[in-house]
């Protein structure tokens, strides 16, 4: 499988938004992920709002990427779940 140049190219752009996070860049992250559109993006979105503690705004993007925020849910466990969703599936990479 390959790395990011296998993803689709939104996929690569909220991989990148997710390596900065996981790097303690927020802000990079932010900026990264405001310009994308698609359910992956805002859920990564409100999860960066979450994580600043902007309650509102989280929820105003976890709708947008059709679910509702769930604090009882570890950020951690949240991230992670963000990443598996970008794994890139091998007849995917062909």
């Amino acid at each position: 499988m390959g790395g990011l140049e296998s993803l689709p190219v939104a996929a690569r752009d909220i991989r990148r938004a997710l390596e900065r996070l996981r790097a303690g860049d927020w802000q990079g992250a932010h900026e990264l992920v405001q310009a994308l559109e698609g359910a992956a993006a805002a859920r990564l979105h409100g999860l960066l709002h979450r994580m600043e503690g902007d309650l509102d705004n989280a929820r105003y993007w976890y709708r947008r990427a059709g679910g509702v925020l769930d604090i009882s849910v570890p950020l951690d466990e949240e991230l992670r779940h963000i990443e598996s969703g970008l794994q890139v599936r091998p007849e995917a990479a062909r």
